[in-house]
């Protein structure tokens, strides 16, 4: 029906258009910003997915920095120990010789005997370490290593010039208690290494995770921006055939 007052092809070819132009512009939106998801609108259950994977990935990048703010305070307890035992083998040294007549100033040899036992206890104070952790993904407890000061491992206190043999005996087992101690350091830097890979595998993963949701598909946005572009040439052309229909009641007119 030819109509002045009503144009129903054009009202149809008006509201594709519009369609068509809202399409093109989330198209554009998309491949902009780089986000399928920019709010809740474009997808309400996927952004609080999205937004729960962000969530877990900024927890688990905290847990891997504080996985190895642990592990460095283990390996300075074991760089520690290590230095102890060292300190132990000399003071060894100094107490077989001290317990053999002739060999030296037992005088000299206690001297150097006691202030490496000194410098055990302060060296000791850098031999902390273990804890709860907390990953991002839980939390962890490591055992905290003992105490490896020359008072808790019973090396201070000796004159050598009478306590030499006693003093041996003593540095023998200081050796044992200590080699317990760095075990447990090794183990607790072993297991907190084996907690970072798994923490960075969870965010490679959880990110791949939000990635699929949040992220636009460039390629499948380019090919709908084309599209888009294509359809709404198409919708413009066709209302300009839909707005000049009323002219055909002129034609009739003139011919009345």
């Amino acid at each position: 029906m030819l109509s002045i007052v009503t144009n129903v092809d054009s009202l149809i070819a008006q509201q594709n258009l519009s369609v068509n132009q809202r399409f093109q512009s989330n198209t554009i939106r998309q491949l902009t910003s780089g986000y399928r998801i920019s709010s809740s609108s474009d997808d309400a259950a996927g952004l609080a997915q999205a937004n729960t994977d962000r969530n877990q990935v900024a927890s688990l990048n905290q847990g891997v920095l504080n996985i190895n703010d642990a592990i460095s305070s283990l390996q300075i307890a074991d760089g520690a120990m290590s230095n102890i035992s060292q300190m132990l083998d000399r003071m060894q040294t100094l107490a077989t010789e001290a317990a053999s007549p002739g060999t030296g100033s037992a005088t000299t040899m206690n001297s150097e005997f006691n202030d490496l036992a000194a410098e055990i206890t302060r060296e000791a104070a850098a031999a902390g370490g273990g804890g709860t952790i907390q990953t991002g993904g839980g939390s962890l407890t490591v055992a905290a290593p003992g105490a490896v000061t020359a008072s808790a491992l019973s090396v201070s206190g000796f004159n050598l010039s009478t306590q030499a043999v006693s003093a041996m005996a003593a540095v023998s087992a200081a050796i044992a208690t200590l080699g317990s101690a760095q075990a447990t350091v090794g183990a607790g830097i072993n297991v907190l290494t084996y907690a970072s890979q798994l923490a960075q595998s969870q965010i490679a993963n959880t990110s791949g995770a939000e990635s699929q949701l949040r992220d636009a598909d460039v390629a499948a946005e380019a090919a709908n921006l084309s599209k888009a572009q294509v359809m709404q040439q198409a919708a413009i052309a066709a209302m300009a055939q839909a707005n000049a229909e009323p002219q055909a009641v002129l034609s009739l007119l003139k011919n009345a």
